[in-house]
């Protein structure tokens, strides 16, 4: 099995909502839900969270059936996961250990995500750093991902708390 040995890229990303509301987003299911999945046209399956250091959650994102080739991990049109916290530290600072549930090895092994939040100007700054990716993800690719899971967080998170009740604050 090979892994990058230290791929650590920073993404940031400035919210007007408070820590402790970006924190909520990041681990309570119905939250966690709404923005995850990078690409609007995919699913999310249903999901737990247990919020405590060596708990965690277990989530599938499912391709859609539009999408021209099947690149899932798990399955052609499946990426299954399991992410386990490895530090919770309310609302500042999340470390994730996720694995993919895939017979490839290009997937196999551990990759950590360190998620910090800091108070800034009456709202969030969010850093996301990766470590360790499998080398069946290309880091181009995560980036990109996470960019756009962060996009949607922002929709909701930033949303007033009467709007926040609809995914995304869209009111219809």
């Amino acid at each position: 099995m090979t892994t990058t040995p230290l791929l650590s890229f920073d993404l940031d990303r400035t919210y007007s909502a408070p820590p402790e509301r970006v924190w909520s987003a990041f681990t309570r299911a119905e939250l966690l839900q709404r923005w995850i999945c990078p690409d609007p046209d995919w699913n999310v399956s249903a999901c737990e969270v247990d919020p405590r250091t060596g708990g965690g959650y277990r989530m599938s994102l499912f391709y859609p059936a539009s999408e021209p080739e099947a690149t899932g991990k798990t399955t052609a049109r499946e990426d299954r996961f399991t992410a386990r916290y490895v530090e919770l530290t309310p609302p500042d600072r999340i470390v994730e250990a996720i694995t993919f549930d895939s017979t490839a090895p290009a997937f196999a092994g551990e990759m950590t995500m360190v998620v910090t939040l800091e108070e800034r100007e009456g709202g969030a700054v969010v850093t996301i750093a990766f470590e360790k990716l499998p080398p069946g993800i290309r880091p181009e690719d995560n980036e990109a991902g996470t960019q756009l899971a962060l996009e949607k967080l922002a929709r909701y998170v930033d949303q007033p708390a009467d709007r926040r009740s609809r995914p995304f604050g869209i009111v219809r």
